[in-house]
């Protein structure tokens, strides 16, 4: 019997759809120019540029020229966060930033290198829930931040920010803020609120090739670049852009706001399937983020008596692909900082899975983890058992 290949890790990264592949193909062939020559090969190559800026604004509700092209989520996360600060140090502002604590890794350790070049770092915590403290981010506000550095929909545990109300706090306050869309777009609405000055979106989680995000960049006064050369990009994110890359990120993105209410009925609904069954075969599983307001393809599972790793590798010999949180952090063997903030205990929080699901799953692949999750789990507790664990 063929060992079946059930990929569940859709929010490490997606397929490449084939609508995609078809928009970009022509930019890696024929339509090969350089977008800043002056030439027709250009002219044709700085229409697709165009095109797809176009799409990604319609998409989330900004403008063409505030859309700048990067090579990934981490990037625009980085020129986000650094960015702001550093503008901020040269005017004399006060070289802070405000981060919660359950940032992405990428947002993180851009603050941590704010720090490291003698800046502040605010972390702002979360209840149990993952609401920000909108008391904390008030307090640091008042002190004066270079930017705050919100993600939208939390890459773990699928937990969903209220970013207008933050945003309005921001606004009210002057203050730049960046949201990390990189999990929120195609996922749930992702209309760019008012108050919000930076967005990130990231291809690879929308079915279009790694390599390629972009920065929603509303005040282009409020941050410097990281990257110096050319004039590319209003000199905020110089280089040659890849051409082909934001073509696929254009066309995934018109893609995924088309489909997102489609999307969050049928992949809510396997995700919703799945948790009531893995709790029904495992009734001391934990579902982390419960009762929360959550996307609807992320189910983070504690299973106590297990740890990660170990679990890992059973689902990935029974042909089943998930992770143990974010995939920037496959390896570690601490805790997730994410689960530590809202409060879950050691114990479980090393023993969380995350099953993420995409467009392209069905009721099969829950029927089939289902049917084996009981059985890898007492394996690997039998293990555990015999190790002393």
């Amino acid at each position: 019997m063929t060992r079946p290949s059930i990929y569940l890790d859709n929010a490490a990264t997606t397929p490449v759809r084939p609508e995609v592949r078809e928009a970009m193909e022509p930019f890696l062939a024929t339509t090969f120019g350089n977008p800043s020559s002056a030439h027709h090969f250009g002219r044709e190559a700085r229409a697709g540029i165009y095109e797809a800026r176009r799409n990604i604004a319609a998409a989330v509700g900004t403008e063409p020229n505030e859309i700048v092209f990067t090579s990934g989520g981490t990037e625009a996360d980085n020129l986000a966060t650094v960015g702001c600060a550093l503008a901020a140090r040269a005017a004399g502002r006060p070289f802070r930033v405000a981060v919660s604590a359950i940032e992405h890794k990428a947002v993180l350790a851009a603050a941590h290198w704010v720090e490291a070049l003698g800046g502040e770092m605010i972390t702002l915590p979360v209840d149990a829930c993952g609401r920000l403290d909108l008391s904390a981010l008030d307090a640091a506000l008042a002190r004066g931040v270079a930017v705050v550095s919100v993600m939208w929909v939390n890459n773990e545990v699928g937990l969903v920010q209220e970013v207008a109300a933050i945003a309005e706090r921001c606004r009210a306050a002057g203050t730049p803020f960046h949201v990390d869309a990189v999990q929120a777009f195609g996922k749930i609405a992702c209309t760019i609120p008012a108050g919000c000055t930076l967005l990130t979106l990231s291809g690879h989680k929308i079915g279009a090739p790694k390599g390629i995000g972009a920065l929603v960049v509303r005040d282009k006064n409020c941050l410097h670049p990281l990257i110096h050369g050319g004039g590319q990009q209003s000199g905020i994110r110089p280089g040659t852009e890849n051409v082909a890359g934001a073509v696929a990120l254009g066309r995934a993105a018109e893609l995924a706001a088309q489909e997102v209410e489609e999307f969050g009925r049928a992949v809510g609904g396997l995700r919703d399937d799945f948790e009531r069954r893995v709790l029904a075969a495992i009734p001391d599983a934990q579902v982390n983020g419960a009762g929360a307001s959550r996307a609807p393809h992320v189910a983070n599972v504690s299973i106590p008596g297990t740890d990660s790793e170990a679990m890992l590798m059973h689902l990935d010999l029974a042909g089943i692909a998930c992770s143990s949180g974010s995939a920037c952090s496959t390896g570690s063997v601490e805790p997730s900082h994410v689960l530590t903030a809202l409060g879950v205990p050691w114990d479980r929080a090393i023993a969380a899975l995350r099953f993420s699901f995409g467009k392209q799953n069905t009721m099969a692949d829950v029927d089939y983890v289902a049917e084996h999750l009981p059985g890898i789990v007492a394996k690997v507790r039998q293990l555990a058992g015999v190790l002393g664990r």
